[in-house]
């Protein structure tokens, strides 16, 4: 790594005269526009004097940050100009959309996307009155918001899809700006991280402006308090090379940004000119930006004797009442004047030439940037056919195969034909996951030190395109950022800790409901994978704290426009999914799978078929075939089928006479009616499937209450009767956990034989025989720390 550079002094790109006051009025415009966002619904440019008439009766929206990013989006249109740059910009800050909006309006591109907001006086008052207004702009940097790929209303995650806009996308230049507040997350003090993932060679860069305000909506922010060599010493420790702007006065700050751009550019173009010339790529102290200016720099001192500017009090709307109290408006009125928007718009409400000049072109514009709108740029694509990786099954539930160590050969081909725009994720588990064979194709990327032990199994390599690092919030973020900007890939995980995502699934759904509901110039983008293995019924080893197959839950609850889940029961029913998935656009898939041996027990035509319906009967495993059944056995899962399988075995070996008709789900979605979501099976074929009097036995990978809150509406929801995972377990055998869960094949049994009417004195033999099978093959893990052969080696017996 570079030792420590000198930072630039205000001296080495002085900006001139005539460069500075259009920069300054550009500025200018956008904190009027900005502000005028937040009071007005009318007079949008004080052609008269302010009337409360001209004011909003709701006063909502954030000050705070707007000033701060638009000086750094004013600067950044210079450096564009100057030097034909390609540039994303992304809002850590997400409440100062203003700052984006504005610059977005001066450039031309919203008025573009949005007619009716248009570049003059009618069309300004429409764009003032509908931000935070029903049905008008959202308060944060929305999918509506052009040239933004992060909305920055939960904080923390800025950096890392900065970062995953920026892998392979050697031409791109990601500006992601970083609030003081933002920092305290966890997820972004980790992401600071990512410069060690990125690659000068194949990499764009990425240039993130720490943005210290001092404060967030009511505390001063810790970064803004710390010595401020403490804080370079902790951007250094990061490895970055920080270079601070910081101060108060308009005419000092703007020579100072001007001068650091430049100089992070030169420090930017020669990292990447060195290692594409040498074509070696090591890790570099990528440049940074510590910018130290007043929160609602601009705006008002105070207000009624309270200090306002450089405070946390100018967060949200610094003036409030200003309906109510004449002082107020009076206060607004002189603070919105101080802009001299007379001198920035022309008569009909446009910007001056002279000004417009200032902004990029075309698509260098930044809102206008084709990456933000990641559709645009996004390619399919190319797909090897899933067939040839099939697992031969001659005869169901016989032989057994590692799920997703077969999907791994099949991900290992996608990425050997899409070595520019395809890539896995994972928390160190790839290999954890049975994914190793994808190393065949490309390493893990590594950039540090790299010792003679690696050569040995550490599949590391400067160019690899497999992305792991122990932060999940930054793998989904690089993913995020990589997916929204036009690529694709799959994030793999253990089960259990998908939960740390939660939140950051939750906001990338609502991005992705949005854009396919209201957002129709948004162009379509790769589907968000997401493969949860090592699950809850294989975590038997590690126990109770990976036990937990609740992610699917949350997933439930967001809107079934962007949700699907997948549980694929076999190797061919998970390469079908998986392909399926890999093409698809505009979701979120989720697909659960396990990595250990599993029996198999479709062939692949039977596999397609099988998953295109997303539900059906399995015939070679039912005896209903010449009339109605008795039982309906039911299963979603790979371990939750084999039990139920096992379970309709003993059944039949037992009872000859006795109908029963097992159906298996893949797509989880089918349990609800289509009203309520559209993969959902009609009435008509629900009832079809699972009869509307007979009981429903359903063994569930999940927790129990998820299937009865997707099919509560279902005719025959009274007779289902649903086993899965009930919080109870320990370092166990698989099957001593399934029983412990009430989820194993003899519990099953015992759950048919107490709800056919028939078997009710007939069955009782049958039931304490169950019943000691169940306490012989606990005591027999007990005492052996294993499953007895017959249960772990199980094969179909018809």
């Amino acid at each position: 790594m570079k030792q420590r550079e000198k930072k630039p002094t205000f001296a080495e790109s002085q900006l001139s005269a005539s460069e500075l006051r259009q920069i300054d009025a550009y500025w200018r415009a956008c904190n009027y526009l900005s502000a005028g966002m937040l009071y007005l619904i009318a007079n949008p440019l004080l052609r008269k004097p302010l009337h409360v008439d001209h004011i909003k009766k709701r006063l909502l929206g954030h000050w705070g940050s707007d000033p701060g990013q638009s000086f750094v989006l004013v600067h950044l249109n210079r450096l564009i100009k100057k030097n034909d740059l390609n540039v994303l910009y992304i809002s850590g800050p997400g409440h100062g959309a203003p700052a984006v909006l504005a610059n977005s309006y001066l450039e031309g591109v919203y008025s573009e996307v949005y007619p009716d907001r248009s570049q003059d006086e009618e069309g300004l008052q429409k764009f003032f009155r509908l931000f935070s207004f029903p049905g008008g702009i959202g308060s944060h940097a929305t999918p509506e918001t052009p040239g933004s790929i992060h909305e920055g209303g939960e904080l923390g995650y800025s950096l890392s899809h900065a970062f995953g806009a920026a892998f392979d996308n050697p031409d791109l230049l990601v500006v992601p700006v970083v609030g003081d507040g933002e920092s305290e997350t966890g997820p972004l003090a980790t992401s600071w991280h990512s410069n060690k993932f990125l690659n000068p060679i194949r990499d764009g860069a990425v240039l993130p402006v720490l943005h210290l305000n001092g404060y967030k909506i009511a505390n001063p922010t810790i970064l803004a308090r710390i010595d401020p060599e403490e804080l370079e010493s902790l951007m250094l420790g990061y490895g970055y090379t920080p270079h601070v702007v910081a101060g108060d006065d308009p005419q000092v700050m703007h020579q100072l940004m001007a001068a650091t751009l430049d100089r992070c550019l030169d420090e930017i173009r020669s990292i990447q000119g060195e290692a594409r010339r040498s074509g070696k790529a090591q890790r570099a102290r990528w440049p940074m930006i510590i910018l130290r200016s007043p929160k609602g720099w601009t705006g008002p001192k105070e207000v009624d004797g309270h200090k306002v500017e450089g405070f946390w009090r100018a967060h949200q709307v610094p003036i409030t009442d200003v309906i109510s109290n004449p002082a107020h408006l009076k206060l607004l009125e002189s603070w919105l004047r101080s802009y001299r928007p007379e001198e920035l718009f022309d008569e009909k409400g446009r910007l001056i030439p002279e000004l417009r000049e200032l902004a990029p072109t075309g698509t260098r514009r930044i809102s206008a940037n084709p990456h933000a709108n990641g559709g645009l740029v996004r390619e399919p694509l190319r797909m090897p056919d899933f067939r040839n990786y099939a697992v031969e099954v001659a005869k169901p539930a016989t032989i057994t195969a590692q799920n997703t160590f077969i999907l791994g050969q099949f991900l290992r081909d996608v990425m050997r034909r899409n070595m520019n725009n395809f890539r896995v994720f994972g928390p160190d588990e790839t290999a954890s996951n049975r994914l190793q064979a994808i190393y065949e194709a490309s390493k893990k990327t590594w950039l540090e030190e790299y010792k003679p032990e690696d050569q040995d199994g550490g599949e590391l390599a400067p160019d690899g395109r497999v992305m792991e690092m122990l932060s999940e919030h930054t793998l989904e973020g690089w993913l995020e950022g990589y997916v929204l900007t036009g690529r694709h890939g799959l994030f793999n995980t253990y089960e259990a800790f998908a939960h740390i995502i939660d939140s950051m699934f939750n906001q990338h759904s609502k991005w992705l409901e949005k854009s396919v509901r209201e957002v129709t110039w948004r162009a379509p983008i790769s589907s968000l994978n997401i493969l949860l293995s090592s699950t809850v019924w294989r975590q038997d080893h590690n126990g109770f704290t990976h036990q937990d197959p609740g992610f699917i839950d949350v997933v439930t609850n967001k809107s079934n426009v962007v949700t699907r889940i997948y549980l694929p029961p076999d190797a061919n029913c998970l390469l079908s999914v998986a392909d399926h998935c890999l093409r698809s656009t505009n979701y979120v898939n989720v697909i659960v799978a396990d990595k250990q041996d599993h029996p198999q027990f479709l062939s692949m035509d039977d596999a397609i078929r099988h998953c295109a319906k997303g539900a059906g009967m399995w015939d070679w495993a039912c005896n209903d075939q010449d009339g109605e059944p008795d039982l309906v056995m039911a299963s979603c899962g790979d371990v939750a089928t084999v039990e139920a399988l096992a379970a309709t075995a003993m059944l039949r070996e037992k009872f000859a006479d006795i109908k029963i008709r097992f159906v298996n789900v893949v797509d989880l979605f089918m349990m609800q009616p289509p009203s309520e979501h559209p993969h959902g099976l009609s009435d008509r074929d629900f009832d079809s499937l699972f009869t509307i009097d007979r009981p429903v036995i359903f063994n569930f990978h999940g927790y129990p209450w998820l299937v009865h809150k997707l099919a509560y509406l279902r005719h025959n929801h009274e007779n289902l009767h649903v086993r899965g995972y009930k919080e109870k377990g320990n370092v166990n055998t698989p099957l001593q956990l399934a029983i412990w869960n009430q989820a194993d094949r003899f519990t099953l049994a015992i759950d048919a034989i107490d709800r056919i009417p028939r078997l009710q004195v007939r069955g009782a033999h049958v039931k304490d025989w169950l019943k000691d099978q169940i306490r012989d093959n606990l005591n027999f893990a007990f005492e052996n720390g294993m499953d007895r052969p017959a249960i772990s080696d199980w094969k179909w017996p018809f």
